[in-house]
């Protein structure tokens, strides 16, 4: 298998020769100007070819190929020209740059895979460096104590990489000579023959007054260090040339090591201070769970058959209803700020901007919300719970204009999972697993993890986002609702609404369902909602008929889910 690198600034060139070598099993990286190409030599390292299109803006390919062969760590790098048009003095230009063909479009496999087993007779690379054997028997070596002597090098280069740059402002001669000198010699002494050339062209420099040049210095001796360990591990693979799946399950692999089999009894919060509210207030919107997200997508497209199918796709969702709220409140027009019914902002949006909504939606895959016996169905089933327990709540005492902010309400009140979720994708699974490893509630569990808990991310995120008013206060209040300022009666439906569909276990939030909870009197929230009902109101009918309306609820959504 090889690695090449193709300079092009034609797409479709680029699609194919990737096709071409992907079914040579080989690995292709595509730059489209000069400045990309620059950068991917360096980050990959094992390039084994250069594919080059001479016709690029300015003579950009020229000037590449000139500057290629004019530093030594490329100038043995195979080139091949594989141009769409070629004239007598292009050709000879490139011949005397040492390409190793030139060819003219469209491309040939075939020419291409011999062209590619030639540039591979004897690598580049191994041209910067002595025969590892070879010279262990003349330098009186082993094998062990040279690749030490080259381990050594890269740490040696690495810090002349920071400390080299200064000399284009300090210009401090003798030492400059003696750190070179110095650092030349290691080089020798390791067989590392591309090294001692380029701090001979840095001595030169210096010696010629040419201070600018240490300037860009410290790249190039970074490089340097990574060719070095690329010849002692010659089975390592730069991350830019492996396949993105594969580096995305490794890192899945890592994050979730990060978070689960941490001690934080002993270590104390994962995260450091000050994270969570940066990363909450750089998020570009509200996230969404993937399965939802692909349906919202569908529905957007603009041909459906008017927006009653988006309306309620929105409204029955958090992360939706949500991110509809927060676009309208950005909508020019005193009207649109005051949208606070998410159907009402999907009509105010319209068909265009809810299709551009929806293609660039955050989203959490559902997978990350499934931590038995929390899973994202049962967490959807408490949210519409919730959201249903705080209408009946308004009609039975006679909140009727709270009624159409009571559904939202309880889809929202505790939208910070969702947005744990996608800051940190495995701290939604370690925080359950530790709350129900030490039977503690939720958000101890939380803040020992995170340093704050998920009520306070998602006031964080509500007031920095615009959702409306209403909305951030019932999430600010909901655990705590005789501390409210402002909405109050709405706040205290809605704790009302999350303490009944807790008690009686309709879906499941996190939290330990409350067995032993106490009766809907001596909740908080009816004692903020006691003083405004008559005297004579019944109590304990509405606590029976509000325990009669949840159970009918479970069986409903429990049904649905099925």
């Amino acid at each position: 298998m090889a690695n090449v690198l193709l300079l092009d600034d034609n797409d479709v060139a680029g699609r194919a020769l990737q096709g071409i070598l992907a079914r040579g099993h080989h690995v292709c990286l595509v730059a489209t100007d000069a400045g990309d190409a620059w950068a991917r030599l360096r980050e990959a390292v094992v390039i084994d070819l250069v594919i080059l299109e001479l016709r690029l803006p300015g003579n950009a390919g020229m000037i590449f190929l000139q500057r290629l062969r004019d530093i030594c760590f490329w100038k043995n790098l195979p080139v091949i020209v594989y141009t769409s048009a070629a004239d007598p003095a292009s050709v000879r230009s490139a011949v005397a740059l040492k390409t190793q063909n030139f060819l003219i479009k469209p491309y040939n496999p075939d020419v291409i895979y011999a062209e590619i087993a030639k540039s591979r007779v004897n690598p580049w690379r191994n041209l910067h460096f002595e025969e590892a054997k070879s010279f262990c028997a003349q330098m009186g070596l082993t094998l062990d104590a040279l690749a030490a002597m080259r381990r050594t090098l890269i740490t040696r280069l690495e810090e002349s990489a920071k400390e080299f740059p200064s000399w284009s402002k300090d210009r401090m001669n003798a030492t400059v000579f003696e750190r070179i000198d110095a650092l030349s010699a290691e080089a020798e002494a390791a067989g590392v023959w591309v090294v001692v050339e380029y701090l001979g062209e840095l001595r030169a420099a210096a010696e010629a007054a040419h201070w600018g040049v240490f300037s860009a210095c410290g790249p190039d001796l970074e490089f340097a260090g990574r060719l070095i360990f690329c010849q002692l591990n010659p089975t390592h693979v730069p991350d830019c040339l492996r396949p993105e799946d594969e580096l995305a399950r490794e890192k899945e692999t890592a994050m979730r090591a990060r978070w689960l089999d941490s001690d934080i009894d002993a270590n104390g919060p994962i995260v450091p201070a000050g994270e969570v509210e940066g990363l909450v207030g750089a998020l570009p919107g509200c996230p969404v769970i993937d399965s939802v997200a692909a349906a919202f997508l569908m529905s957007a497209d603009g041909r459906a058959q008017g927006l009653k199918s988006v309306m309620e796709l929105v409204a029955n969702d958090p992360g939706l209803s949500a991110q509809v709220l927060i676009a309208a409140s950005k909508l020019e027009g005193h009207e649109a700020n005051d949208a606070a019914d998410p159907q009402v902002a999907v009509g105010l949006l319209g068909v265009v901007k809810l299709n551009a909504l929806a293609k660039s939606m955050l989203v959490v895959p559902e997978r990350l919300m499934r931590v038995p016996p929390v899973t994202w169905t049962n967490f959807w089933m408490f949210l519409v719970a919730v959201g249903k327990m705080g209408q009946f709540i308004c009609d039975y005492l006679e909140f009727a204009y709270l009624r159409s902010n009571a559904y939202t309400a309880g889809m929202l009140h505790d939208l910070g999972k969702l947005v744990l979720a996608r800051l940190y994708p495995f701290g939604f699974e370690a925080v359950v697993r530790h709350a129900e490893a030490r039977k503690v509630p939720l958000h101890v569990a939380e803040r020992k993890y995170l340093r704050c808990d998920t009520r306070q991310i998602a006031i964080w995120f509500a007031e920095r986002s615009g959702l409306p008013r209403v909305y951030c206060d019932v999430i600010r209040w909901v655990e705590t609702p005789e501390l409210a300022t402002e909405n109050i009666d709405l706040v205290a439906i809605i704790s009302l609404a999350r303490h009944v569909c807790q008690r009686n276990h309709v879906g499941y939030c996190g939290d330990t369902p409350h067995d032993s909870s106490p009766p809907i009197g001596q909740t908080a929230a009816w004692q903020v909602l006691q003083p405004r009902l008559f005297p004579s109101f019944d109590l304990a009918k509405f606590e029976a008929q509000a325990h009669a309306f949840c159970l009918e609820l479970r069986k409903e959504l429990t049904g649905r889910r099925t």
